[in-house]
């Protein structure tokens, strides 16, 4: 905050609260990390965008925490691009339809995508995997599923260089900034 960062994230949803409650004056905070649906109602009241819609039944259940909040909430939707299994997010192939559906739920306003980096592969698999979710939001910009200044957020302390070369809009560099977790 004495930098004059005024966006923070946090990818636990436990974790969050002490350090949001912590911070004044308050942030913007975004929500990076897998939400569970039963953590949805707290996710809203916490956060002021979250970056993990990965299917439908948690969009609606997001939607729903919203409308009771009287809180709309800025969301993207999480794209699993590398294709591994210890990831979560929706298969490029089913993003778009993903972002249809969750567009239509009240109290969300979807306004881009998400990825993660592949575990392995070097600077050319997460060249790809960041290319990759850029093609998805074109095809939905050009389908009208996406405006045109729908977010990427992409890139982590060890890739976000490259995410910016591929037009990330959004980088998470916590462990940069903090060092990494102790557990």
């Amino acid at each position: 905050m004495a930098l004059g960062l005024r966006e923070f994230a946090e990818n636990r949803v436990q974790e969050a609260e002490k350090k949001i409650a912590a911070v004044e004056p308050r942030p913007r905070w975004h929500l990076v990390g897998h939400l569970q649906t039963n953590k949805a109602r707290r996710a809203v009241h916490l956060f002021d965008a979250i970056h993990s819609i990965d299917t439908i039944p948690l969009a609606r259940e997001v939607s729903r925490r919203a409308m009771e909040a009287g809180k709309p909430i800025p969301c993207l939707v999480e794209v699993n691009t590398s294709g591994e299994a210890s990831k979560f997010g929706v298969p490029p192939e089913g993003a778009l339809a993903l972002v249809r559906e969750a567009s239509a739920c009240e109290g969300i306003v979807i306004v881009g995508l998400m990825t993660i980096g592949p575990l392995s592969g070097g600077p050319e698999g997460a060249r790809s995997a960041f290319r990759l979710l850029a093609k998805v939001r074109e095809r939905g910009r050009e389908q009208g599923l996406l405006t045109e200044s729908a977010e990427l957020s992409m890139g982590m302390s060890d890739d976000f260089e490259i995410a910016i070369e591929e037009g990330a809009t959004t980088v998470r560099i916590g462990t940069l900034i903090f060092g990494g977790r102790s557990a």
